[in-house]
Protein backbone atom coordinates (compact mmCIF):
# COMPACT_ATOMS: atom_id res chain seq x y z
CA UNK A 1 0.00 0.00 0.00
CA UNK A 2 1.39 3.52 -1.09
CA UNK A 3 1.24 6.13 1.98
CA UNK A 4 2.17 9.91 2.47
CA UNK A 5 4.28 11.35 5.12
CA UNK A 6 2.94 15.03 5.23
CA UNK A 7 4.38 18.05 6.53
CA UNK A 8 1.36 20.17 7.62
CA UNK A 9 1.57 24.25 8.51
CA UNK A 10 -1.38 26.13 10.22
CA UNK A 11 -2.17 29.05 8.08
CA UNK A 12 -0.87 32.33 8.67
CA UNK A 13 -4.20 33.99 7.54
CA UNK A 14 -6.05 36.54 9.09
CA UNK A 15 -9.23 34.17 9.29
CA UNK A 16 -7.13 31.12 10.54
CA UNK A 17 -5.47 33.50 13.31
CA UNK A 18 -8.87 34.71 14.28
CA UNK A 19 -9.68 30.89 14.92
CA UNK A 20 -5.91 29.76 16.87
CA UNK A 21 -7.89 30.16 20.28
CA UNK A 22 -9.96 27.38 19.04
CA UNK A 23 -7.59 25.33 16.79
CA UNK A 24 -4.69 25.13 19.11
CA UNK A 25 -6.27 26.05 22.87
CA UNK A 26 -3.45 26.53 25.80
CA UNK A 27 -4.45 23.70 28.16
CA UNK A 28 -2.98 20.52 27.20
CA UNK A 29 -5.82 17.65 26.97
CA UNK A 30 -8.29 20.30 24.83
CA UNK A 31 -5.32 20.97 22.36
CA UNK A 32 -4.96 17.91 21.52
CA UNK A 33 -8.53 17.11 21.64
CA UNK A 34 -9.02 20.47 18.85
CA UNK A 35 -5.86 19.24 16.86
CA UNK A 36 -7.59 15.38 16.36
CA UNK A 37 -10.74 17.48 14.97
CA UNK A 38 -8.78 20.10 13.07
CA UNK A 39 -6.84 17.27 11.31
CA UNK A 40 -10.32 15.04 10.54
CA UNK A 41 -11.23 17.89 8.36
CA UNK A 42 -8.51 17.00 5.80
CA UNK A 43 -9.25 13.77 5.98
CA UNK A 44 -12.68 12.64 6.45
CA UNK A 45 -14.49 12.67 3.16
CA UNK A 46 -17.35 11.16 4.21
CA UNK A 47 -19.57 10.56 7.26
CA UNK A 48 -18.45 6.44 6.77
CA UNK A 49 -14.79 7.22 6.71
CA UNK A 50 -12.32 5.38 9.15
CA UNK A 51 -9.45 6.92 10.19
CA UNK A 52 -6.44 5.93 7.91
CA UNK A 53 -3.72 8.14 9.20
CA UNK A 54 -1.46 9.08 11.74
CA UNK A 55 -0.40 12.54 13.15
CA UNK A 56 2.15 13.76 15.77
CA UNK A 57 2.11 17.58 16.33
CA UNK A 58 5.81 19.17 16.01
CA UNK A 59 5.93 22.54 17.52
CA UNK A 60 2.55 24.93 17.89
CA UNK A 61 1.54 25.21 14.38
CA UNK A 62 3.15 21.62 12.71
CA UNK A 63 1.98 18.64 12.14
CA UNK A 64 2.98 15.68 10.55
CA UNK A 65 1.07 13.06 9.35
CA UNK A 66 0.91 9.33 8.00
CA UNK A 67 -1.74 8.24 5.82
CA UNK A 68 -3.52 6.02 3.53
CA UNK A 69 -4.55 9.05 1.51
CA UNK A 70 -2.72 12.43 0.49
CA UNK A 71 -4.70 15.30 2.88
CA UNK A 72 -7.28 17.80 1.10
CA UNK A 73 -6.43 21.44 0.76
CA UNK A 74 -7.86 23.60 3.11
CA UNK A 75 -7.57 27.29 4.13
CA UNK A 76 -6.70 26.51 7.22
CA UNK A 77 -3.58 25.40 6.35
CA UNK A 78 -1.11 26.68 4.00
CA UNK A 79 -0.52 24.74 1.00
CA UNK A 80 0.87 20.68 2.11
CA UNK A 81 4.32 19.46 1.99
CA UNK A 82 3.70 15.22 0.74
CA UNK A 83 6.05 13.17 -0.46
CA UNK A 84 5.42 8.94 -0.78
CA UNK A 85 6.50 6.97 1.52
CA UNK A 86 8.27 4.03 0.36
CA UNK A 87 11.46 3.38 2.58
CA UNK A 88 13.55 0.53 1.14
CA UNK A 89 14.78 -1.24 4.30
CA UNK A 90 15.82 -4.80 4.39
CA UNK A 91 16.58 -7.36 6.92
CA UNK A 92 20.02 -5.95 9.40
CA UNK A 93 19.43 -2.56 8.59
CA UNK A 94 19.72 0.00 11.38
CA UNK A 95 17.80 3.15 12.00
CA UNK A 96 17.13 5.73 14.04
CA UNK A 97 13.70 6.12 15.81
CA UNK A 98 11.50 8.50 17.72
CA UNK A 99 7.85 7.42 19.08
CA UNK A 100 5.84 9.34 20.74
CA UNK A 101 3.59 6.43 22.31
CA UNK A 102 0.53 5.97 24.70
CA UNK A 103 1.94 2.73 25.66
CA UNK A 104 -0.53 0.20 27.22
CA UNK A 105 -0.47 -3.95 28.36
CA UNK A 106 -3.57 -6.21 28.90
CA UNK A 107 -3.44 -7.77 32.55
CA UNK A 108 -4.77 -10.98 33.57
CA UNK A 109 -8.54 -10.77 33.73
CA UNK A 110 -8.58 -8.33 30.95
CA UNK A 111 -7.95 -4.90 32.25
CA UNK A 112 -5.45 -2.60 29.51
CA UNK A 113 -3.52 -0.84 31.66
CA UNK A 114 -0.75 1.99 30.96
CA UNK A 115 2.55 0.31 31.46
CA UNK A 116 3.98 3.27 33.77
CA UNK A 117 0.83 4.12 35.45
CA UNK A 118 0.78 0.59 36.68
CA UNK A 119 4.44 -0.21 37.28
CA UNK A 120 4.18 3.34 39.46
CA UNK A 121 1.24 2.08 41.33
CA UNK A 122 2.38 0.03 44.19
CA UNK A 123 4.42 2.85 45.17
CA UNK A 124 3.62 5.20 47.82
CA UNK A 125 1.76 8.19 46.31
CA UNK A 126 4.47 10.63 47.65
CA UNK A 127 7.28 8.57 46.43
CA UNK A 128 5.82 8.37 42.87
CA UNK A 129 6.57 11.72 41.60
CA UNK A 130 10.28 11.28 42.15
CA UNK A 131 10.34 7.70 40.79
CA UNK A 132 8.65 8.78 37.66
CA UNK A 133 11.65 8.67 34.84
CA UNK A 134 13.44 5.92 36.70
CA UNK A 135 9.74 3.87 36.16
CA UNK A 136 9.17 5.30 32.57
CA UNK A 137 12.20 4.33 31.26
CA UNK A 138 12.00 0.33 32.61
CA UNK A 139 8.48 -0.15 31.53
CA UNK A 140 8.75 1.99 28.53
CA UNK A 141 11.38 0.30 27.22
CA UNK A 142 10.30 -3.08 28.24
CA UNK A 143 7.28 -2.44 26.33
CA UNK A 144 8.66 -1.51 23.02
CA UNK A 145 10.68 -4.62 22.84
CA UNK A 146 7.90 -6.63 23.57
CA UNK A 147 6.62 -4.33 20.12
CA UNK A 148 9.34 -5.15 18.56
CA UNK A 149 9.42 -8.93 18.96
CA UNK A 150 6.06 -8.71 16.81
CA UNK A 151 6.48 -5.91 14.64
CA UNK A 152 9.50 -7.13 12.89
CA UNK A 153 12.39 -5.48 14.84
CA UNK A 154 14.68 -5.55 17.73
CA UNK A 155 15.45 -2.53 19.91
CA UNK A 156 19.38 -1.63 19.92
CA UNK A 157 19.22 1.18 22.17
CA UNK A 158 16.31 3.45 23.40
CA UNK A 159 15.88 5.99 25.58
CA UNK A 160 12.83 7.69 27.47
CA UNK A 161 12.87 11.40 27.17
CA UNK A 162 9.81 12.08 28.31
CA UNK A 163 6.43 11.37 30.07
CA UNK A 164 3.61 12.90 30.92
CA UNK A 165 -0.50 12.53 31.46
CA UNK A 166 -3.14 14.45 29.91
CA UNK A 167 -6.81 14.27 30.60
CA UNK A 168 -9.49 14.32 27.09
CA UNK A 169 -12.41 16.79 27.87
CA UNK A 170 -15.60 14.60 28.46
CA UNK A 171 -12.74 11.12 29.18
CA UNK A 172 -12.63 10.08 32.97
CA UNK A 173 -10.78 7.24 34.77
CA UNK A 174 -12.55 4.90 36.87
CA UNK A 175 -11.71 6.90 39.97
CA UNK A 176 -11.86 10.67 40.36
CA UNK A 177 -9.04 12.45 39.85
CA UNK A 178 -6.93 9.33 37.85
CA UNK A 179 -5.30 10.07 34.62
CA UNK A 180 -6.16 7.64 32.46
CA UNK A 181 -3.68 9.27 29.18
CA UNK A 182 0.10 8.17 29.69
CA UNK A 183 2.51 9.93 26.87
CA UNK A 184 5.64 8.65 26.55
CA UNK A 185 8.50 9.79 24.52
CA UNK A 186 11.10 7.35 23.36
CA UNK A 187 14.28 7.97 21.03
CA UNK A 188 16.87 5.58 19.94
CA UNK A 189 18.52 2.51 17.29
CA UNK A 190 16.77 -0.56 16.34
CA UNK A 191 17.68 -2.98 13.45
CA UNK A 192 14.68 -4.04 11.22
CA UNK A 193 15.01 -8.03 11.22
CA UNK A 194 11.19 -8.80 8.70
CA UNK A 195 11.26 -5.87 6.38
CA UNK A 196 7.82 -5.94 5.37
CA UNK A 197 6.12 -7.10 8.66
CA UNK A 198 8.22 -3.86 10.12
CA UNK A 199 7.12 -1.45 7.81
CA UNK A 200 3.32 -2.51 7.91
CA UNK A 201 3.61 -1.99 11.92
CA UNK A 202 5.23 1.62 11.12
CA UNK A 203 2.19 2.38 8.40
CA UNK A 204 -0.59 1.11 11.57
CA UNK A 205 1.40 2.97 14.20
CA UNK A 206 2.38 1.82 17.67
CA UNK A 207 0.40 1.77 21.18
CA UNK A 208 -3.22 3.35 21.89
CA UNK A 209 -4.44 6.39 21.11
CA UNK A 210 -3.51 6.96 17.63
CA UNK A 211 -6.24 8.89 16.80
CA UNK A 212 -5.06 11.61 19.54
CA UNK A 213 -1.04 12.01 18.22
CA UNK A 214 0.40 8.86 19.43
CA UNK A 215 1.55 5.57 17.50
CA UNK A 216 3.72 7.36 14.38
CA UNK A 217 7.23 6.23 14.78
CA UNK A 218 9.47 8.59 13.01
CA UNK A 219 12.57 6.56 10.96
CA UNK A 220 15.83 8.02 9.63
CA UNK A 221 18.75 5.82 8.36
CA UNK A 222 21.90 5.74 10.69
CA UNK A 223 25.02 7.77 8.75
Amino acid sequence: MTRYLSRLRLSHSPSARALAPLLMPSEAGHRRSAAHNLLWSIFADGPDRKRDFLWRQEGDNTFLTLSARPPASSELFEPHQIKPFAPVVVAGDRLEFRLRANATRMKRGGARVDVVMDALHGLPSEDRAEKRMEFATSAGSDWLSRQGDRAGFCVLDATVEDYSVELLPGHRGPRKGQPQFGIIEIAGRLEVTDPEIFLDHVGKGFGRAKAFGCGLMLLRRLP
